[in-house]
């Protein structure tokens, strides 16, 4: 594994809500990864661990290696990927997020 691949892997099982975005929870830099912290926070997310791939070349390309995912954001929880903000979207319309996350 590479280093990068190290480091998203420590952050994806070391968090229990782990979003790779653009931008902070605080002040997101595209439409997608602020929708997906507003579903985050609509279905409950107390603490959410953000990574902000503009600040990081290296991780924003990693990380699409790592799930396979082309798309930023992604949203992993209890160590296991779960998708962008169209996939957030819909388990947050059908409670499946909610569950999710509620999942210690």
């Amino acid at each position: 594994m590479s280093d990068v691949q190290q480091r998203i892997d420590d952050l994806v099982k070391n968090n229990h809500v782990m979003l790779f975005m653009k931008g902070s929870a605080q002040f997101p830099m595209c439409g997608f990864s602020g929708r997906a912290i507003q579903v985050l926070k609509a279905a409950g997310a107390d603490e959410i661990k953000t990574f902000n791939v503009l600040e990081d070349e290296e991780v924003r390309q990693g990380i699409k290696d790592y799930a396979q995912w082309p798309t930023i954001p992604q949203l992993y929880v209890n160590g296991e990927f779960v998708g962008g903000s169209d996939i957030m979207m819909e388990m947050y319309q059908s409670g499946e997020l909610q569950q999710l996350l509620a999942k210690t």
